[in-house]
């Protein structure tokens, strides 16, 4: 199966002038991005035994430009060619034409006009990663694992991604229908979604009585920094006293590695962050925090979920391993891999998987994700226990990357139903409890010592 690069439903914006090298950021699962500079000759050498494969690459494109039933693009021929190459890897390496490079380009510099939506391509059908926070598709109630089946009453399965992504794009204000189709949901239904142009907002905070909350939906350019700065503005709002911080990484699909590394030291005062070990020694390398705990004192929950991945299992990796922070929520995606952006052309690059990430403690999350210290599942959604049969995570992904090292997790899974969470969505309801995962953290914290939190982690 071919696996394209995830895509981001949008309006065509002004392009970005900032430089690529410095920012990237992709609105999906593929997202801890280590930025390497690339020679653009000698990268590698061709085996001379390699000779007679590429004659049969040669001889198939030369039967096909002679026999084919119609004219065909040499475009399209080379663009599959890599395509396909580059399938047979994982799923996270691609090659970016002119088009993908430029959405990529417009997509990092910090506002686009569309949906607010990420999808990609599930077996012939157009499935959603994630819904932007706050975008039209959010409060249109999109939901990571929806499948879009049809766009203003026209069936798109079957179809490509650029396709379905070129069929949402639009001017802004303008409305388009579509028709999902959600496991645990006996029948598909319509929503329309007016576009409009999106600022991103990686970072946003709250204060609920004296607990903070900072929620951070992707890893993109001075995430850390902003994150630091919602930290001091909670402190102003609970007169320098606050009782402990939530951050909220639930949904976010990872982003820039060197984010993920910022946010993290923002916790820690000394230690290994993470460390990635690829296929030759130049690609090895150990992020180390520098002093400064901008929080120190304070009790940490991070919140998780299956949609947390990349550069959010970094960043819960590293405060889980460094006993800084109690995990919460559910398993994370399990995405354990670093992808380096190596230009072509100055319209096209290749985005090639280089390294494994590691954890302090030197855990890969390559398939298994991040175990939280307390599973609290999202009872306040009424699909919950439908959609949990059909969770989307990194090893449900073909040609994904095998963790080396395997364990007997599964096996050791308690089976019985936790009595703390059996209330139903409606009674929560009743109770004005919106978001059980983010109450129950808050609650955890509220009745709870830094010294009684540490002791609770596994």
């Amino acid at each position: 199966m071919k696996l394209p690069m995830p895509k981001a439903a949008m309006a065509t914006p002004p392009a970005s002038p900032r430089r690529l090298s410095t920012l990237l950021r992709m609105t999906a699962l593929v997202s801890a991005v280590a930025l390497l500079p690339a020679a653009t000759a000698g990268l590698a050498a061709v085996d001379a035994k390699s000779g007679p494969q590429f004659g049969k690459l040669l001889a198939v494109y030369e039967r096909i430009k002679a026999n084919y039933v119609e004219p065909v693009d040499d475009d399209k021929l080379i663009k599959g060619a890599i395509d396909g190459m580059l399938a047979t890897l994982d799923p996270h390496s691609s090659y970016l034409d002119a088009r993908d490079f430029e959405n990529l380009r417009t997509q990092t510099d910090g506002s686009y006009g569309g949906l607010g939506l990420s999808v990609t391509m599930d077996d012939g059908a157009v499935k959603v990663i994630a819904p932007t926070k706050g975008s039209p598709a959010d409060k249109a109630g999109v939901k990571a694992g929806d499948y879009i089946t049809h766009l203003d009453g026209k069936l798109i399965y079957g179809g490509t991604l650029d396709e379905a992504v070129d069929q949402m794009r639009g001017p802004p204000n303008t409305s388009i229908k579509l028709t999902i189709f959600r496991p645990g949901r006996d029948e598909p239904f319509d929503v329309t979604v007016t576009r409009q142009i999106i600022d991103l907002k990686p970072v946003d905070w709250k204060v609920d009585g004296n607990i903070g909350v900072i929620s951070v939906s992707q890893f993109s350019a001075n995430v850390g920094s902003e994150v630091a700065a919602a930290w001091n503005q909670i402190k102003l709002k609970t007169g320098g006293r606050p009782g402990g911080l939530v951050l909220d990484l639930r949904g976010n699909p990872g982003g820039l590695l060197d984010e993920a590394v910022s946010l993290s030291d923002q916790f820690l005062e000394k230690g290994t962050i993470v460390s990635q070990r690829g296929r030759y020694a130049r690609d090895n390398e150990v992020y180390n925090a520098q002093p400064g705990d901008i929080a120190k004192g304070v009790p940490v929950i991070v919140l998780i979920d299956e949609g947390s991945a990349s550069a959010s299992e970094i960043v819960a990796g590293a405060l889980q391993d460094q006993h800084r922070a109690l995990i919460m929520g559910q398993r994370s995606f399990g995405k354990g891999s670093v992808q380096t952006l190596i230009q072509l052309t100055s319209t096209t690059a290749l985005k090639l998987t280089t390294a494994r990430y590691y954890t302090p403690s030197g855990r890969s999350v390559q398939e298994g994700g991040i175990d939280p210290d307390i599973a609290v599942p999202q009872i306040s959604d009424p699909d919950l226990r439908k959609r949990a049969l059909r969770s989307y995570r990194e090893s449900d992904l073909r040609g994904h990357l095998v963790n080396e090292i395997k364990d007997d997790r599964d096996l050791e899974k308690d089976k019985i139903e936790d009595p703390r969470f059996k209330m139903t969505p409606e009674e929560l309801k009743a109770k004005n409890i919106e978001d059980f995962q983010l109450w129950y953290a808050e609650q955890t914290l509220g009745r709870t010592t830094p010294q009684a939190l540490a002791a609770r982690k596994r």
